[in-house]
């Protein structure tokens, strides 16, 4: 789920929410959060010992994409995997 930024001039009445409820609902905190990688992982290295793969190697391409598929938290691990794959470091 894309976590959308809060506009005050477009949804006045959302701002007035909650922050607990504003974030359930996808929006992120006001002035955005720079930090939700960080945040969204917890278990550095969990993919890599699920699927098998000696530390230090990269995790092969078909073998990512194959767990990205599966449920659970295989899955979702992989999935990020993927995304942050195409993020490049500046």
């Amino acid at each position: 789920m894309a976590l959308k930024p809060v506009d005050k001039d477009e949804n006045p009445g959302l701002a007035k929410l909650p922050t607990e409820v504003r974030n359930k609902m996808g929006y992120m905190k006001e002035g955005g959060s720079t930090k939700w990688i960080q945040h969204a992982i917890k278990r550095a290295g969990a993919l890599r010992e699920a699927l098998h793969v000696k530390e230090g190697h990269t995790i092969p391409a078909k073998k990512l994409a194959a767990a990205a598929k599966k449920p659970g938290k295989l899955g979702q691990r992989a999935r990020l995997a993927e995304t942050l794959k195409g993020f490049k470091h500046k």
